[in-house]
């Protein structure tokens, strides 16, 4: 399937920004694949042990010091908030909330990744499943007004939103275009999350394009692996060429999950390493596989012709 976009001049620079947590579980490994792959910003999920929701308040401010001494900014909290059953105390979020509020302040980051909930345990009607996704979505929106956060929904598997119809109710619900009063609520399109749900996802973006605010360099081939941007089943190229055609602006986060998909074989050559010219994700250091990720990544960006920072 070919399709032929027409680019138009952009004068908004794309920041590029990547869970680094891939790279390595410490504040300092992440802060070196940045580095390397010639990010400004990180995306901050799992650092030091602790999962970006409950990161401690002292060791934030030392992570802060860490950021700020690199010259490296952070671009989205990866928050697991909605990653709990609709059956599940709702409190749970709005804690977690309430804490990435007060981290928001140390580390200079408002924006956070969210996701709409599962329905394993509830075993709720596709309608109830719908009316207490949106409802408590609603609410974790109206809860992120005081200290001024911006929530991004991902299209997660398996959640609510996880395919088109149920993220263009979402967005027909919540979704705020800026200036609005109120704290922001925006969507991620994420092209693998939507490959592997069974959408085409050229179709897709078709009918999303006109609601994302964020995208998740993520891609997956046929057979549901992992493979970097560009090579997989994902449109990848096409999606952001029409993106950029169109003008868009917004975020953009490195996801790769690369080492998840063991036969896969990656050219490392790419890197400049020595040894054989290909091995499998899973047996590439975590560091070297997300740069091989990142390389890839930004390759893309640049042969469309986007405006990096």
């Amino acid at each position: 399937m070919s399709h032929s976009i027409a680019l138009k001049n952009c004068s908004t620079a794309w920041v590029v920004s990547g869970f680094a947590d891939e790279a390595g579980p410490s504040t300092a490994e992440q802060i070196a694949a940045t580095k390397r792959a010639g990010f400004t910003h990180v995306d901050l999920r799992g650092l030091d042990g602790h999962n970006i929701s409950a990161l401690p308040l002292d060791r934030a401010h030392e992570v802060r010091k860490l950021l700020d001494a690199a010259g490296v900014n952070v671009g989205m909290f990866g928050s697991p908030i909605g990653k709990i059953d609709i059956a599940d105390d709702f409190k749970i979020d709005l804690d977690k909330l309430a804490h990435m509020g007060k981290l928001s302040e140390i580390l200079g980051c408002k924006s956070i990744r969210i996701f709409s909930y599962y329905n394993n345990k509830a075993k709720a009607t596709p309608e109830a499943f719908e009316r207490e996704s949106i409802d408590r979505l609603r609410r974790l929106r109206d809860a992120a007004a005081g200290p001024g956060l911006i929530l991004y929904h991902e299209n997660e598997r398996h959640i609510f939103g996880d395919g088109v119809k149920a993220n263009l109710a979402i967005a027909k619900a919540l979704r705020d275009p800026e200036g609005k009063k109120g704290a922001p609520f925006r969507l991620i399109f994420d092209f693998d999350n939507y490959n592997q749900s069974g959408e085409d996802v050229w179709q897709a973006w078709l009918q999303m394009r006109d609601l994302t605010d964020a995208f998740h360099l993520k891609e997956s081939d046929k057979n549901n692996l992992h493979v970097p941007m560009g090579t997989g089943a994902g449109y990848s190229k096409q999606i952001l060429a029409d993106a950029l055609a169109r003008g868009w602006k917004g975020q953009l986060s490195l996801e790769p999950h690369l080492q998840h998909s063991a036969a896969v074989l990656a050219t490392v050559q790419v890197m400049g390493l020595t040894g054989p010219s290909n091995k499998k994700f899973s047996e590439l250091p975590a560091a070297d596989c997300y740069q091989v990720a990142a390389e890839h990544a930004t390759a893309l960006l640049k042969s469309i012709g986007a405006p990096l920072a």
